[in-house]
């Protein structure tokens, strides 16, 4: 039980997955992974993503993770089936964009869905907008560059203002009903963006969802742990990024 819960993001994303999960779960110890010396993943070739994945998540099982969070989408659509096969007996929990969320919460509406180009192009991707398409029109947003502004704590500026116009301008006539950021980084940009698409558009993320689900999987395999304070113990491959990472993981 006093084993600490696993967080792996191909950057400094997955922190916005960890804030949730420390709400949750505010007794809990926490290990946090950022491979920020190969981000961004979004960019890569599937095979490339999947085997950076399955290398890190080797590495949080041997520091004795009870369980691991693959807090990246990218990296869930590209990994979390063979993760599973190779580690049958572990709880692994993957996330993916807010899509149903989305589609229940504005039935035919307009719903634009911000992700990395390899998660939009994953066959898990394709398998959830066929879900849901019916319900609503669905508009695929893929936003390169994005995730850079993140890695340099550039969460503010006229450059991140011209790229978030650049990408997703020609998606707002009509205004979409909802926006859903299909990557972890981008509730970082929360403020950004919803300056860019309106007041008015809800913005969705996965993270609250994973979270509830990570509790469910601890609970159900007796592994929550029911007293004590929690903590958090931030790695990442490139250690200059640390600092940032103490400061976007304490900001709410």
């Amino acid at each position: 039980m006093d084993r600490p819960i696993a967080v792996f993001d191909s950057g400094l994303g997955g922190l916005s997955v960890l804030r949730a999960l420390r709400r949750q779960m505010p007794q809990e110890r926490f290990l946090y992974f950022g491979d920020s010396a190969n981000a961004p993943y979004g960019s890569r070739p599937t095979e490339e993503i999947r085997a950076l994945t399955l290398r890190s998540a080797e590495q949080l099982f041997r520091a004795g993770a009870k369980a691991l969070v693959v807090a990246c989408n990218t990296a869930t659509s590209a990994a979390i089936e063979e993760l599973r096969a190779r580690y049958p007996e572990r709880i692994i929990v993957g996330i993916e964009p807010a899509l149903k969320l989305a589609v229940e919460r504005h039935p035919g509406g307009k719903i634009l869905v911000m992700a990395t180009e390899a998660t939009l192009r994953e066959r898990k991707f394709a398998a959830l907008m066929e879900r849901h398409s019916g319900a609503c029109t669905i508009c695929k947003c893929p936003c390169p560059g994005l995730v850079e502004f993140v890695e340099r704590g550039e969460l503010d500026s006229p450059a991140l203002h011209a790229c978030l116009r650049a990408e997703l301008g020609r998606h707002l006539t009509p205004p979409p009903d909802a926006v859903v950021l299909g990557c972890t980084h981008y509730p970082f940009l929360r403020t950004a963006i919803a300056r860019t698409v309106g007041a008015s558009c809800e913005l969705l993320d996965g993270a609250d969802g994973t979270a509830r689900e990570t509790q469910r999987r601890l609970k159900e395999a007796g592994l929550l742990r029911t007293a004590g304070t929690g903590a958090v113990d931030l790695t990442d491959s490139d250690p200059s990024v640390l600092p940032l990472a103490e400061r976007l993981l304490n900001a709410e």
